[in-house]
């Protein structure tokens, strides 16, 4: 009997929720994770990784569960001393997480590798899922907005995701280098699951690093994405206002032009169930069910569900 490979594009919170539901799950020992680095940023001289450490707390079980991002139990004492000495404050970085930022700064001035500095990070925090890293190289996503363009962070932390989106942009993503590993993975792999995250700049980063989307193409994994929108609405975070500012419908037409190259099925909440013919005209699977995970059981019934299905879809085209 082969193995079983399957490989987790996740970016945000949504992300780091489809990650925990397939660690627990009976599906962990044969899942990856790719992870989106385009939202990082400098902060204090020190490099800041969002969405990876958002994987690394959420798998280690160290997250602020109430804001879904940050550590637990954290202080904030040389914030609020920046602070007095006139630092812009606004990125919340505790005194925790600032321990996270200051090693992986050290690390990456010695050469030393972000998906080297992401395992030894993983490792500290006990997570025995592997996140890989779409590319090693710096890609900076930024918002074009009516105060000009902003990295994501000042949009998404200082503006709250205010600003009405002109455009968005990967910077750097021309002279990226794909990993090994993150190739590699999704060559091999029998399933890919799209995380419920904002297909623009979360998956939509991550698809952008050269020779990423085409690997997906030719890997021959079944390929299924989780719809973020409930209600046609987004749990959290800006991914309605990115879909509109890519000329895409806010609901699962809109998710699917995202993804249409590749995709295989989509798993969608039952408040959007209506648009279920519509995705199977367009050759889709259609998996519909309560997608809002709140508990952990929730998260890890999710997941299970959606290999379940991706994995008895693909037996039936197959036969």
């Amino acid at each position: 009997m082969t193995t079983l490979n399957i490989t987790l594009l996740a970016g945000g919170v949504g992300g780091a929720k489809a990650a925990e539901g397939l660690a627990k799950s009976h599906y962990a020992d044969s899942t990856k994770i790719i992870g989106n680095i385009a939202d990082d940023d400098e902060f204090h001289g020190l490099w800041v990784s969002p969405d990876i450490d958002t994987l690394i707390y959420s798998l280690g079980d160290q997250i602020d569960r109430q804001q879904g991002w940050g550590r637990k139990h954290e202080t904030h004492q040389v914030l609020s001393e920046l602070n007095a000495l006139g630092q812009d404050t606004w990125m919340t970085l505790g005194d925790l997480d600032l321990a996270t930022h200051i090693y992986r700064t050290n690390l990456k001035h010695q050469g030393v590798s972000t998906s080297e500095i992401t395992q030894r990070l993983a490792k500290r925090h006990g997570v025995t899922l592997p996140i890989l890293l779409p590319t090693d190289d710096v890609v900076k996503t930024r918002v074009k907005t009516s105060k000009g363009w902003l990295s994501f962070q000042e949009f998404f932390v200082r503006e709250h995701c205010q600003l009405d989106v002109i455009d968005i942009e990967y910077q750097g993503i021309e002279s990226a280098k794909p990993t090994q590993a993150a190739l590699d993975q999704i060559a091999n792999s029998d399933v890919i699951i799209i995380a419920p995250s904002n297909p623009i700049v979360s998956i939509g980063a991550i698809l952008a690093v050269p020779e990423i989307q085409q690997a997906i193409e030719h890997s021959g994994a079944y390929v299924i994405a989780v719809s973020p929108l409930i209600g046609g609405k987004t749990v959290k975070g800006p991914a309605d206002k990115m879909l509109e500012s890519a000329g895409k419908s806010i609901d699962s037409k809109g998710i699917y032009s995202c993804y249409y190259t590749f995709l295989n099925a989509m798993v969608i909440d039952e408040e959007d169930q209506q648009d279920t013919t519509w995705l199977k005209e367009q050759g889709l699977d259609v998996l519909v069910t309560p997608t809002l995970m709140k508990t952990p059981e929730e998260k890890t019934d999710l997941m299970s569900r959606v290999v379940e299905f991706a994995l008895a879809s693909q037996k039936q085209r197959a036969a």
